[in-house]
């Protein structure tokens, strides 16, 4: 089968940065190969693949800053909808030829994947298999963790990223719970795109979007804050956090190292903390899976919820892709079509 993998540059021939080191694999380092078909275990699906995600985590992976775990193909991809090849011994409820989504530890960027069946759900009534393959890494991102910091009614909800494709849906999501959702994003564009998707705060990350918050609430800031960027970002969320407030970190954009002020948290009761999904056990994922279909399925089939826009990109042009989530210009969410 065909899929996606990481050529390394020949000895002494990767190009250098400014500084004389040499680069990390860029985009156009990613190839097609031929690689043998998975084979699932008992417990586990095979499938063919219609549709991969394209996510930030992908992007890291390709450069060898994010490995999979222990195990784990190393073909990149942690969501993706296909159709159903083959069916472990042990499992039941499933069958050749259904068409399903999974959330992956690895290996959606291929012809076939294999998954545990307790990650795999039905798409949504009414939404094809390709745009469904963009909704389960970023649906079971902000469900889970809106679940682990108590997300609720009427709290100041702070999204970073906010045009992306998890802040596409966190918009959407909390406005559903009830919440006023603030965002960052870069430019008029963006920010009008996260307005129409009913931000009730949309501040530009270029701008000192910290002041524009607190003069946005009146001083509260926010109830809970959903972070991409890590290090950069972690002193300026703790000071935007209101009292009692919780900042969950997802992602590493800025990096991993930075400085927590531990009496503005204790000040303030205030919790921050960090998650992730590609390296937790089998059955937390597929619990988080179970209720996705739950709450947010019914979501997307009644239009209270709104897929974010996709572009899509052929499997053979995964290089194109890649570059451009890197160029920071997308709204919403881009898919590989196999």
């Amino acid at each position: 089968m065909r899929a996606v993998s990481v050529e390394p540059y020949p000895a002494g021939e990767a190009p250098l940065d400014q500084k004389g080191r040499p680069v990390r694999p860029r985009a156009d380092r990613l190839r097609l190969v031929e690689v043998d078909r998975p084979t699932p275990a008992s417990d586990e699906l095979l499938v063919r693949t219609v549709a991969s995600g394209v996510n930030r985590a992908d992007l890291l992976q390709r450069q060898g800053l994010y490995p999979p775990p222990p195990g784990i193909t190393d073909v990149i991809g942690l969501e993706a909808s296909g159709v159903v090849a083959q069916v472990g011994s042990e499992v039941d409820g499933w069958s050749v030829g259904d068409e399903v989504v999974a959330l992956l530890s690895g290996g959606g960027y291929g012809e076939y994947f294999v998954v545990p069946a307790g990650q795999v759900v039905r798409a949504p009534a009414g939404v094809d298999l390709v745009i469904a393959g963009t909704l389960m890494e970023v649906a079971a991102t902000v469900v889970s963790n809106a679940d682990h910091v108590h997300l609720s009614e009427g709290e100041t909800f702070l999204v970073h990223g906010g045009a992306g494709g998890i802040g596409s849906f966190a918009i959407q999501y909390a406005k559903h719970l009830g919440c006023r959702v603030a965002v960052t994003a870069g430019g008029e564009a963006k920010l009008q795109y996260c307005r129409d998707l009913g931000a009730d705060i949309a501040l530009d990350y270029h701008d000192d979007w910290l002041a524009g918050l607190k003069e946005a609430t009146g001083g509260h800031g926010a109830d809970v804050v959903l972070d991409i960027m890590g290090a950069k970002y972690l002193e300026q969320n703790v000071e935007a956090l209101a009292t009692d407030g919780r900042c969950v970190i997802i992602g590493m954009q800025g990096g991993t190292k930075g400085t927590l002020d531990i009496a503005s948290l204790l000040a303030k009761r205030a919790t921050v903390t960090a998650t992730s999904l590609r390296f937790r056990p089998v059955d937390q994922k597929s619990a988080i899976c179970s209720r996705v279909a739950e709450v947010v399925w019914p979501l997307l089939e009644s239009g209270a919820i709104r897929p974010a826009p996709v572009e899509r990109f052929p499997i053979t042009e995964v290089a194109a892709a890649h570059a451009r989530l890197e160029s920071g210009e997308v709204s919403g969410k881009l898919v590989l079509v196999h």
